[in-house]
This record gives C-alpha cells, sequence and structure tokens, in this order.
C-alpha cells in the first residue's frame, strides 16, 4: 500500500518543497560552479531507473573538463576541484536530483540509479534492485556509501527492496543527514568516489 500510494506522494510534496528551501543554496552553488569551471554548472548523464527505464540524471558538476593532449578526459583526481571536493563532502552536488524527483524518474529513498553500461553485467539477484525507482538516498548509503564494495552495496539494495516501508524510509532519511553532516564513506579506497563496477567475476 506505501509502496503503490503513498510514497510518490511523499516524493511529490517533499522534493517540491526542498527546490523551494532550498532554491538560494541551489542558486549560489550554481554560479560559484560556472566561475570555478568557467562553463555550465550541471552534469547531465543517463542512468537506469525503475524496470530498467533510462532517464538524464541532474547534478551540480564538481569536476574540470580538463583534457590531455590526446583530448582524453585527465583522471578524476586531476579534475575534481577544490570547491568540487566541498561540495561533494557535503552531498551538495545531489540536490538538484530534486527535480527529477519531482518529474517521477526517481524516488527520495531508494538504490542510487548507476549507469547504463552496468545493466549487462548484473546477476538476477542484482537486478532487482531496478524493482522501485531510485534514489537520491538509500540503504547501502547510510550503511556505507562509496566505502562499500559493489557486492555489498547491491546486496544492500537487494534488502531495501524486499523490506520497503514508510517506517524505514524515514529511518533511512534520518541517518542521512547524519552521515552528510559526518562527511562519511564520500569516497572509495584510491578513488575520488567509486571504482567502476567490472562485473561479479572481477
Amino acid at each position: 500500500m506505501y509502496l503503490k500510494y503513498f510514497k510518490r506522494i511523499i516524493d511529490i510534496s517533499a522534493s517540491l518543497l526542498g527546490i523551494i528551501l532550498l532554491m538560494p543554496v541551489l542558486l549560489v552553488v550554481a554560479l560559484l560552479l560556472m566561475f570555478v569551471n568557467k562553463g555550465n554548472p550541471l552534469f547531465l548523464q543517463k542512468r537506469v531507473g525503475k524496470n530498467h527505464s533510462l532517464f538524464q540524471i541532474i547534478k551540480f558538476k564538481t569536476m574540470s573538463d580538463k583534457r590531455d593532449q590526446f583530448g582524453d578526459p585527465l583522471p578524476d583526481h586531476e579534475r575534481m576541484t577544490k570547491l568540487g571536493q566541498w561540495i561533494r563532502r557535503y552531498s551538495l552536488d545531489e540536490i538538484p536530483q530534486l527535480f527529477n524527483v519531482f518529474w517521477g524518474d526517481m524516488s527520495l529513498i531508494g538504490p542510487r540509479p548507476l549507469l547504463e553500461e552496468y545493466l549487462p553485467l548484473y546477476n538476477e539477484y542484482q537486478k532487482r534492485r531496478h524493482l522501485v525507482r531510485p534514489g537520491i538516498t538509500g540503504w547501502a548509503q547510510v550503511n556505507g556509501r562509496n566505502a562499500l564494495l559493489w557486492t555489498q552495496k547491491f546486496q544492500l539494495d537487494v534488502w531495501y527492496v524486499d523490506h520497503i516501508s514508510l517506517g524505514l524510509d524515514f529511518k533511512i532519511l534520518m541517518m542521512t543527514f547524519i552521515k552528510v553532516f559526518k562527511s562519511e564513506g564520500v569516497s572509495h579506497n584510491g578513488h575520488i568516489t567509486m571504482s567502476k563496477f567490472e562485473g561479479n567475476d572481477i
């Protein structure tokens, strides 16, 4: 009942309220990124949503467009700006996804939306993470975030799908505020964010 009716109503109401209340923050961060990156402050990318549908996620762009002599992007750690690091530390780059929630691409709470290229790499168990709308935050994010291994994240994602409820979503939301305040799990060992998923046999 909650998943079918009330979760979407909560998403629409909360995302609209969030957009209105956080509009000053959105504008300030956007202007700062336009100045530092000398260009578009937004990062747009195709991600996988509910039932494997594709949508375009909106985030703040925390890396520059610097490229090497061959025209290829430099490694993440060379493109990450100091402003970008600070924005990621407090998850401000995620705020524009409130628009994705309002439009119905995402939910406030759910498994994080991942790249389309990962789809052929999932096993049947891991594919179950796409039975619900992806979220801005989720059970995996409050239990380790990018510090987890991919297999651990997928196990937590599927656990959430099997136990989704209003009480669990509220718990995740409260835990998210604590995690953001403490800046925990922002990156994976040896990486600015998270290493790429290479499949279950790697």
